[in-house]
């Protein structure tokens, strides 16, 4: 029997702290922009079904992956061996099953973008949709899911996001970001990819192509953020979040400079590449960033 470790290993914890730090900071600006009562058994039940569905969906690809995985990944628990498919299935069916139930218990708008958070997820990984075999599709069904609906789930679990256009802005900001980021982590993946049949930018296009076409979404996510702010549509605190918009200007200018100084170091490093990294850091410093320009009064 495979052993607590070996499913903590399939969960892939690393990628279980974004959407977390996504949705405990989307209820703090909620918080900060609604003056509602900050629940903390319901942000704490947000939070933890954040990673849970994240663990589920990370698992779903890895069983509709394993032909990828035997050429990319083949160190993980299912091309490995280590796991058997069974046991990756019931992982899957489990953990789907105990987020719905976590936020459940939030409410009901919360609940519903949990619930088509997780058709989503289904969508990019398994036949007959497989929407991961394309490249725009793809790209789109991740930023929705770890960009738009993470930062209005987190807001629904402190206030409703019917009343206002603020927390589906403040997620436009996220979406715009992951829809060019999420490739940096395709460049290392095209053999296993191509083999496959999924047809990523990097695939399709090259790595050359594919870090100039991404390049925009290191940019204007923080010319939207600043523009919400001088609009009047971020109620957070302008100074603060004029700040971070300059910073995270600068910031996303070096890693398209890192990844078009030699584009095809994304290919042979993957996720050791600078431009990946920096890219995770872009979002947990976006998402924590703007939570903290929402504090200030």
């Amino acid at each position: 029997m495979p052993s607590l470790r070996l499913y903590w290993t399939f969960a892939r914890p690393f990628t279980l702290v974004p959407p977390m730090v996504g949705i405990f900071s989307g209820s703090l600006i909620g918080y900060g922009a609604s003056h509602a009562p900050f629940r903390v058994l319901h942000v704490g039940l947000a939070v933890g079904a954040a990673a849970v569905l994240n663990a589920a969906s990370n698992g779903l690809n890895q069983i509709c992956d394993l032909e990828n995985d035997r050429i990319n990944k083949p160190h993980r628990p299912l091309p490995s061996g280590k796991m058997t498919l069974g046991r990756a299935w019931a992982f899957v069916a489990v953990t789907y099953a105990a987020a719905l139930v976590m936020v459940a218990a939030v409410n009901r708008e919360t609940f519903a973008i949990y619930a088509i958070a997780a058709l989503a997820t289904v969508a990019y990984s398994a036949p007959p949709v497989r929407l991961k075999r394309h490249p725009v599709g793809s790209n789109l069904i991740i930023a929705l899911i770890r960009g738009a609906l993470l930062k209005v789930a987190g807001w629904a679990a402190v206030s409703t996001v019917l009343a206002s256009v603020e927390p589906w802005y403040i997620g436009s900001i996220y979406f715009v970001f992951l829809l060019g980021a999420t490739t940096t982590k395709d460049f290392a993946d095209i053999e296993g990819d191509r083999a496959a049949g999924c047809i990523t930018l990097p695939v399709r296009f090259g790595a050359a192509w594919s870090a100039r076409a991404i390049s925009p979404s290191f940019i204007a996510p923080w010319l939207l953020m600043a523009l919400g702010s001088y609009a009047g549509t971020l109620s957070g605190n302008h100074a603060a979040i004029s700040a971070l918009s300059v910073a995270m200007l600068v910031w996303g200018a070096y890693v398209i400079y890192l990844m078009n100084s030699d584009p095809y170091r994304l290919v042979t490093e993957g996720e050791n590449h600078p431009a990946w990294h920096h890219m995770y850091w872009m979002m947990m410093v976006g998402h924590l960033g703007l939570a903290a320009a929402y504090l200030i009064h």
